[in-house]
Order: structure tokens, then C-alpha cells, then sequence
């Protein structure tokens, strides 16, 4: 009898703990799987025969749909005949800068091998993308679309759209990307655009269809290489709801500028009369201007586009500048969580550092190259962050770049500069160029204080907003301007803070921040990945398990 009853409180023992686990895997975010092969294939975007990257044969490549902090597996089989690497503009990679994609960070996927990302969108919504991070790849496609919609009960500012639309456009050239390296690796400066791309096609190339009478979200993400666009559709108005993660203040706008590496949100509704209309992306501030066309299309159209696509605004500084600064934050609306995004005070926040970052385009050594405060980057012969986790001596120094532009000629270096972790820090961008520069920082959503023409100095803080900037990763400088942001330190890693114009970025506008936590505690940050490639001086070396 005592041993039955024994027998039965084990069984309900044993049936509690099978709850409890059950529970516990239940209770986990979920999983997406992808697996992706990455070739070369014949591409025609402008007409012309040219060797573009496909994945899954697909150019652009297959678009992300997740929910926020999702768990992505994505397995990379790199099938080209030359290393390769993806990263993920806009992902924040929260405690883990081993999953980044960028040579700073990663081994490349060897010719015939592949890797697998495992990524958490931890704590974001947004609209954001990928594309390939090494050589000059990002010229040949291999860029798709990442969106991550809001947890169901995380109230959204906006009623649910009838339809959900990616737009990836920028300019694009017909030499082969092979072909624009080695022009950079000359010493030389690139030619100008030959077009733009809409989502992979040329002009009328790429068709959107619309009910009358209902709205739709179309997310808008500038992917080149070069330019700064402009993008509008005829006869419609656009009201913005999200810029890189963050619900702003739903404005009205005609037409919207969008700058190298950086994603919008807007809603349109199709309140015309029932015909095709023009969806307008063209160049900004470039001599002549290059225009791409789409076609929104009326499911029920009465009739095909007609006349000319609309004009843009002109190429006037004023006139963006003033619209960027009326990009603000929703300060009522829930962000990833149910707590208003207002909640965050950073305006409140004392900074404990200034870091003022100049860019500059020197001449090193008879070659055109591009600098941060004097230093133009070159790559080491293994990835930063590999060797600061095996403790590899000479691959780096803390400390190999300024904190202020000094004013000097331009030099090479591997560059990196230390930070502690859970600092409040401003940096201030500063162009003395004729040109529009677009600056990212990887790992992190930062605030946009401040944007102005002219030389920034202390009292330029005054005119900062501390109350409703929007919050995001990519930023434009203007020319002869400054721009400044506040970020929070609180994602350990080594963070590549990078010019998105990519011949610049190619040849040197970029650096590393090392945001350094002494606690060494998977709370800070993950622990090296046990699938992790490891090249270079690190070659052969062993991970710990996970």
C-alpha cells in the first residue's frame, strides 16, 4: 500500500515537472528558420547583362517577416567563389555583437561553406534590412528587407493596414561590382550612378496594386550605395508612423527624403480616382538628377499612368534639413513594450563624454582614401572582436583614434576606440565637405538632438531637442554641417560606426567602438557562439561551448 501511494506521489511529482517544462518551452519566443544559398546569376536591371548576388535566386533577396524578439536562424550557404558576409542594418544584436556580419565582428563564410546566424530581435519593431557587408558585394544586390511587427496586445498607434508593402531603392551602377572595386583599389573616385532601382527594376519595372478607398503601409529603405533620393507618389499624400524602429509624430508629407542606409515607414491611402499613378524615387542634390518610376496601381483603374512623374523638391539644403527636424517621436505610443515611448527621459540624462567625429577625404599614399578625425580605417588580419575575446596582441589598440578631429593629414590605421559600458555620451558628426554624408552606427538606436549648418561648438546645445528627437541608427549630416546624438552605452561589443556611402566606408570612413564590460557575465553580453568561424591569427584556436 505505502509503496502504491509512493508510486502515486512520483507521478504527480513527475507530471508537475512535465507542466513546468511544457510551460517553460511554451513561454519561449518563437523561431523563424531560414536557409538561404547565395549565388551568382545574370541580372538585367538597367538593361544591361550583369552579375548580380542572388539569394534563393532572388534579386533582391527574400524578405524577413518577424514579430518582435523572434528568434532568426538563418543558414548562409555561401556559394560565390569569393568569402562573403551579410549584416543587418538596424538590428541592435542586444548583448551579442558576435552575430553582426561585419569583418570587425566575423570571419567571412568561406567559398562552399556556410554559417548560421542566430539573431534575436529583442525589444524592436520597425522596418530595416540587410545586405552583404564585405568587398564591394553591396553592388551587386544580395540586400532584402526585414520587418518586425508588434507583439499581438503591444498597442499600435495606427489601425492595421489593408496591405503591407517593402521598398528597397538606390542607386545603382551597370559595371559589375568587381568592376567598381577595382576602381576604388586604383586610387580612384567612382563615376555617378548609371539609374535607380526599385526593389530590383527599372523604370515601370515594379508594380504595387491598391484597393480604392483602403490604406497601406509602405516601407520605404534607401539601399545604394552613393546617393541620397527623394521618393513620392503622384497625386497621394504620405503620413509618416515609423522611422528604424520608432513610432513618430504621424505627419503629412508630399514627399520625403530618405538618406543612404536609412528606412521610413508611411501610410498612404488610396483616395483617387480609380487609374494607375506614378510611385517617384529620385536623386537629391546631384547634377543631373536621376529618376526612377513604380506603379501604383488601382485594382479597379480606370485607366494607366499618364504624363510626367511629379518633380521633387529642389536641391536646396533648407528645404530637407527643415523636414528632418520635423521628423519627432511619438511620445504616446508604445515602442516594443506597453510603456509609451515618452517614458524614456533622455533629455534628462547628463552625458558623460563628447566625441566629435570629422570626416575628411585625404590622399594617402597617391591613392584617394576617406577618413574619421585623420584616420582612414584598413581592415586587420583578424576580426576585432575574435581577437579581443582570444586576448590577440597586435591586432589593435585601444585608443588608435581621436576623440576630436585634430586638423592633421590623413593617415592608415586599424582604428578602435574604447568606451565603457553604460555611459550617456554625445557624439557630434562634422562635414567641412560639399556633399551630404549618411553615418550608422551598428548595435544601437541612438537620439538626434541636433542638425545645423555651420561649425558646432558648445553652445550649439541650446538649440538641442531634449524632448521628442526620434530615436534610430542612421543619421545624414548636411554639407558644411553638424549633427549631433546622445546614445546609451548598453550593448556591450565591438560596434562598426561607419559611413554609409560605401565607396567612403570601402576606403576607410569607418571605425570600431569597443563598448567593454569587466564583469565577463552572460547578463552584459553572450558568450562567443560555439558555430563561430575563426580566421586569421585566431585560426584553429577552440570556442567554449555554449
Amino acid at each position: 500500500m505505502e509503496m502504491r501511494q509512493n508510486r502515486g506521489l512520483c507521478l504527480i511529482f513527475f507530471f508537475f515537472i512535465f507542466l513546468f517544462v511544457v510551460s517553460c518551452v511554451n513561454a519561449e519566443d518563437p523561431y523563424r528558420f531560414f536557409t538561404w544559398n547565395v549565388t551568382y546569376g545574370d541580372i538585367y536591371p538597367l538593361g544591361v547583362k550583369q552579375q548580380g548576388i542572388l539569394i534563393n535566386g532572388q534579386f533582391p533577396g527574400p524578405k524577413i517577416d518577424s514579430v518582435t524578439n523572434d528568434n532568426l536562424i538563418i543558414s548562409v550557404f555561401n556559394s560565390l567563389d569569393e568569402p562573403f558576409l551579410l549584416s543587418w542594418n538596424g538590428l541592435q544584436h542586444r548583448r551579442n555583437s558576435w552575430q553582426d556580419g561585419v569583418y570587425g565582428t566575423n570571419c567571412p563564410i568561406p567559398p562552399g561553406q556556410n554559417f548560421t546566424y542566430v539573431l534575436q530581435v529583442k525589444d524592436q519593431i520597425g522596418s530595416f534590412f540587410y545586405y552583404p557587408s564585405l568587398a564591394f558585394h553591396k553592388a551587386a544586390g544580395g540586400f532584402g528587407g526585414i520587418t518586425i511587427l508588434s507583439r499581438p496586445g503591444i498597442p499600435v498607434p495606427f489601425p492595421p493596414p489593408a496591405g503591407d508593402y517593402t521598398i528597397l531603392a538606390g542607386d545603382w551602377f551597370k559595371k559589375n561590382h568587381t568592376d567598381l572595386k577595382a576602381i576604388l583599389d586604383g586610387g580612384n573616385t567612382l563615376p555617378a550612378p548609371d539609374g535607380i532601382l526599385i526593389n530590383g527594376r527599372g523604370w515601370n519595372g515594379y508594380t504595387f496594386t491598391v484597393n480604392q478607398g483602403s490604406t497601406y503601409r509602405f516601407r520605404i529603405s534607401n539601399v545604394g550605395l552613393a546617393t541620397s533620393f527623394n521618393f513620392r507618389i503622384q497625386g497621394h499624400k504620405m503620413q509618416l508612423v515609423e522611422v528604424e524602429g520608432s513610432h513618430t509624430l504621424q505627419n503629412t508629407y508630399s514627399s520625403l527624403d530618405v538618406h543612404l542606409g536609412q528606412s521610413y515607414s508611411v501610410l498612404v491611402t488610396a483616395d483617387q480616382p480609380a487609374q494607375d499613378y506614378y510611385i517617384v524615387v529620385s536623386s537629391r542634390f546631384t547634377d543631373p538628377v536621376i529618376t526612377s518610376t513604380a506603379i501604383l496601381h488601382y485594382s479597379n483603374s480606370a485607366g494607366s499612368v499618364s504624363g510626367a512623374p511629379p518633380g521633387g523638391p529642389t536641391t536646396e539644403i533648407d528645404w530637407s534639413l527643415n523636414q528632418a527636424r520635423s521628423v519627432r517621436w511619438n511620445l504616446t505610443a508604445s515602442g516594443p513594450r506597453p510603456n509609451p515611448q515618452g517614458s524614456y527621459h533622455y533629455g534628462m540624462i547628463n552625458t558623460t563624454r563628447t566625441i566629435r567625429v570629422a570626416n575628411s577625404a585625404p590622399v594617402i599614399n597617391g591613392k584617394q582614401r576617406y577618413a574619421v578625425n585623420s584616420v582612414s580605417f584598413i581592415p586587420a588580419d583578424t576580426p576585432l572582436k575574435i581577437a579581443d575575446y582570444f586576448k590577440i596582441s597586435g591586432v589593435f589598440n585601444l585608443g588608435s583614434i581621436p576623440d576630436n578631429p585634430n586638423g592633421g593629414g590623413g593617415y592608415l590605421q586599424t582604428s578602435v576606440m574604447a568606451a565603457d559600458f553604460r555611459a550617456f555620451i554625445e557624439i557630434v558628426f562634422e562635414n567641412s565637405e560639399n556633399t551630404v554624408q549618411s553615418w550608422h552606427v551598428d548595435g544601437y538606436a541612438f537620439f538626434v538632438v541636433g542638425m545645423d549648418g555651420g561649425q558646432w561648438s558648445s553652445n550649439s546645445r541650446l538649440s538641442y531637442n531634449l524632448r521628442d528627437t526620434v530615436a534610430r541608427s542612421t543619421v545624414q549630416v548636411y554639407p558644411m554641417s553638424w549633427t549631433a546624438i546622445y546614445v546609451a552605452l548598453d550593448n556591450v561589443g565591438m560596434w562598426n560606426i561607419r559611413s554609409e556611402d560605401w565607396a567612403r566606408q570601402y576606403l576607410g570612413q569607418q571605425f570600431y567602438l569597443r563598448v567593454y564590460s569587466p564583469a565577463n557575465s552572460w547578463r552584459d553580453e553572450y558568450p562567443i557562439p560555439k558555430n563561430a568561424l575563426l580566421c586569421g591569427r585566431a585560426a584553429g584556436r577552440k570556442t567554449r561551448p555554449l
